[in-house]
């Protein structure tokens, strides 16, 4: 892998740095901030941030510039800023890290996105779990709140961005971007239909950005070193910049890694990983980006990490999440696991979804339980091909990826334990004996 600098992960690399506003001050940090303040108009923010490629971190990977410029100019009313900071996808933790280790880093992001879209209010939407990470950031608020950074007239130039952080309640589908509006205005949270867009009918119908954290983080860094700089790290010009994946399962050192767009899986588990844990045990499957992504197996390990490759693959980069299971791990068993998830997430709203996710689970459990039946096999795709597509938000997509993705790559698992139930099964007319 090629000699490269991190972005990110940078400031709390450093020895002793605590991410207290007094450490990042001492690493640049509102310098982008000030600089833009001195005469840089929000239109250019927006083109700087549009040239420099940067696509979004949290699963979908719009374009972060084009979906700001979504934004009327004109429009007399408020306007919003909200950061996805629910990260709840499994497999997923490095919002978290971003959050706990150098929360001004994305409060920066939050007010250089306030100024370029014209908003005056931002809100963090953050997972109710992560109460530390919660508490730090009120306490950065505050920070920068007396240092000038964030409210009334910012560093004296007239501007307004408050910024406040509000907790959900613990539920999946609120990091749906519509849901999470939803759930911000104090209603269940559940996906809207689109169109209109949030861009234009956001919060309280008003025009709104949300972008998920690590995606506002890189903000302060392209403004302060250019497009051009970010544009070329990573696979140009469509993958720019760095990413962080979470690198979870049976690697030797699991964690966040921050690399550029672009390197295989082979260097991001066996050079920043170490490999799989055990060094008799050779990879079997792969999770790309987080459980809603469909699986990979060894043949895939030079699959290029970035977005057009992977999707290429037939997956996703999604969320970043990046797990690895070994051999002697059922697939059968993995993708119950996270339909387990999934089913105990939906919200309900879309019947395909809600009804679906159920009959999902109860056919993996019966299989998984040595009762399953040839034909179970059909029907699993069948009902997954009657959920994606079919709901009000990608949440049905999400669940029937590992069922798809296990059954492609592994069908002899299922069958193998359907065989098992086979030689187990009273035959027909006999009275079968149960056994404790």
């Amino acid at each position: 892998m090629p000699q490269y600098e991190k972005i990110l992960l940078k400031n709390m690399e450093q020895p002793g740095y605590s991410g207290s506003l007094q450490d990042y001050e001492r690493t640049g940090g509102y310098q982008a901030l000030r600089k833009v303040l001195k005469g840089i108009s929000p239109a250019d923010v927006t083109d700087i941030v549009k040239n420099s490629g940067l696509r979004g971190r949290g699963g979908a990977g719009f374009p972060t510039g084009v979906k700001w410029s979504f934004v009327p100019k004109d429009h007399p009313g408020p306007k919003y800023l909200c950061c996805n900071a629910d990260e709840s996808e499994p497999g997923t933790f490095k919002d978290r890290q971003l959050m706990e280790r150098d929360p001004h880093q994305l409060l920066e992001g939050m007010v250089l996105t306030c100024y370029a879209i014209g908003a005056q209010t931002g809100y963090i939407y953050i997972r109710g779990e992560f109460r530390l990470g919660a508490t730090i950031l009120e306490r950065a608020i505050e920070e920068a709140k007396q240092a000038g950074y964030i409210g009334q007239n910012v560093l004296g130039s007239g501007l307004t961005a408050n910024i406040y952080v509000h907790a959900g309640a613990g539920a999946y589908i609120c990091g749906e971007e519509t849901a999470l509006l939803e759930s911000l205005e104090g209603k269940r949270g559940m996906p809207r239909f689109k169109p209109p867009f949030p861009a234009t009918h956001g919060l309280y119908q008003q025009p709104t950005v949300v972008n998920n954290v690590e995606t506002l983080a890189n903000i302060p860094h392209i403004v302060t070193r250019g497009a051009e700089w970010f544009a070329s790290i990573g696979a140009p010009p469509r993958s720019t910049g760095t990413r962080i994946f979470c690198l979870s399962g049976h690697v030797k050192w699991p964690g966040n890694y921050e690399v550029p767009m672009g390197i295989t899986f082979r260097e991001l588990i066996f050079e920043n990983g170490g490999g799989m844990r055990s060094d008799s045990k050779k990879l079997k499957g792969i999770i790309p980006g987080g459980a809603s992504a469909a699986f990979f197996t060894e043949e895939h390990l030079d699959v290029k990490l970035d977005f057009e490759s992977v999707a290429q693959a037939g997956s996703m980069l999604g969320s970043g999440g990046v797990t690895v299971m070994e051999e002697g791990t059922s697939m059968v068993w993995a993708a119950m696991r996270l339909m387990e998830f999934f089913y105990h997430e939906s919200c309900g709203k879309c019947t395909p979804c809600r009804e679906g996710s159920s009959w999902l689970l109860q056919t993996l459990q019966r299989i998984w339980a040595r009762r399953g039946r040839a034909e179970d096999l059909d029907m699993l795709l069948d009902l997954c091909k009657n959920i994606e597509g079919r709901t009000i938000c990608a949440f049905g997509d999400a669940e029937v990826a590992p069922v798809v993705s296990t059954l492609r790559y592994w069908r002899n698992e299922y069958e193998e334990l359907i065989r098992e139930a086979e030689v187990t099964r009273p035959a027909k007319g006999e009275i079968p004996v149960f056994t404790h």
